[in-house]
């Protein structure tokens, strides 16, 4: 592969990772197609930010994966294809699973079927979930006045734990990763699958439903009243974007290791915060207290989900750089100066 002219699609490239990995990337100097229907609230904005930065150094196909003979035209010729256009929230999974499965099954199979039918081998990286691993509720856990812990796993959750999709976006997502694993046993595809677990950064314009690292920053920053769904104590390891970047740019230059399999990324053991010490971070950047308040569990809500990322790291040698407290910093400092892209009057 000649980096040099490399060619590459990003489906859902004015999305959150999209538009940062679409920056990355004409930065470097590549021919990058952006590919998104623009239906989240900030894509646009992404979109806009993208082309007054960059012009026509990039192209943007304004459309759906779901229309195949588009897709199909997008997909030819290219050298890689990131796959991040995605259906993202458990609870709309919920309130319409039709819709949630055809963007995220019938969707990604659309993207594997025109990487076939197209030729060229380019190689196919997946933006997954560790919602594929289900609510997990047999594992136990220890509990503490901010966080709740794994009792007895250390490293985190392996790829070698049994797949339990529990929700129609799990089920989705699911699919889209299974197919991905199989299309290069079956068909020789280049495909890599990111199980990613929270991903936070800017350019993130997450609410209650997803992306809640960015919507407690920006909520805390506009003086916006919060809801924690549960008490508050559930745990995750936490990502931040350049590093999510760094880890698709090494899979794709180990691919003879990396083809066809499926890897945990996150922020791993090192790096985990609660939804209370997030609160807890807010009320000692702000000088002030954060407003608030409780509502009941949502389906599918795992209580801690911490990714092991060892396979990652022997695969293909990589670790997260970016500490939780430094990350959560760039993050708040960008909200800050950027608080007028969070009114959405004209979308």
């Amino acid at each position: 592969m000649n980096k040099s002219s490399l060619r590459v699609l990003v489906t859902g490239g004015a999305g959150f990772i999209g538009s940062n990995l679409v920056d990355h990337l004409v930065q470097k100097g590549y021919e990058v197609t952006a590919y998104d229907n623009l239906s989240r609230k900030g894509a646009r904005k992404n979109a806009v930010w993208l082309k007054e930065k960059y012009g026509q150094k990039f192209r943007l196909i304004t459309e759906d994966i779901r229309n195949y003979s588009v897709l199909l035209k997008a997909v030819d010729n290219q050298d890689l294809v990131y796959h991040l256009a995605a259906q993202v929230a458990v609870t709309t999974s919920i309130k319409n699973p039709r819709e949630d499965f055809e963007i995220n099954a019938l969707g990604t199979l659309n993207v594997l079927e025109a990487v076939r039918e197209v030729g060229g081998d380019p190689i196919v990286v997946y933006g997954s979930t560790n919602k594929v691993y289900g609510e997990m509720v047999e594992l136990r856990i220890t509990e503490s006045p901010t966080r709740y812990q794994y009792e007895d796993i250390v490293n985190g959750i392996p790829e070698s734990r049994p797949l339990d999709f529990y929700s129609p976006y799990g089920c989705s997502k699911g699919i889209g990763d299974q197919y991905f694993i199989d299309y290069a046993r079956i068909y020789g595809l280049k495909t890599v699958v990111f199980r990613q677990s929270c991903i936070y950064g800017t350019r993130q314009f997450g609410n209650e439903d997803q992306g809640w690292v960015a919507h407690f920053l920006i909520s805390a920053v506009l003086g916006r009243p919060i809801t924690i769904y549960g008490d508050g104590r559930q745990l995750r390891d936490v990502l931040y974007m350049g590093d999510l970047i760094k880890a698709f740019e090494m899979a794709v230059d180990h691919i003879d290791t990396t083809s066809g399999q499926a890897y945990n990324i996150g922020g791993g053991p090192e790096n985990t915060i609660s939804l209370l010490e997030l609160i807890n971070y807010l009320e000692s950047k702000t000088k002030r207290k954060i407003k608030y308040s409780f509502q009941s569990w949502r389906p599918g809500d795992q209580r801690v989900y911490v990714s092991n990322i060892g396979k990652a790291k022997r695969d293909f040698g990589w670790s997260p750089t970016i500490a939780v407290k430094d990350g959560l910093d760039r993050l708040f400092d960008w909200v800050t100066l950027n608080k007028d892209l969070f009114e959405f009057k004209d979308e």
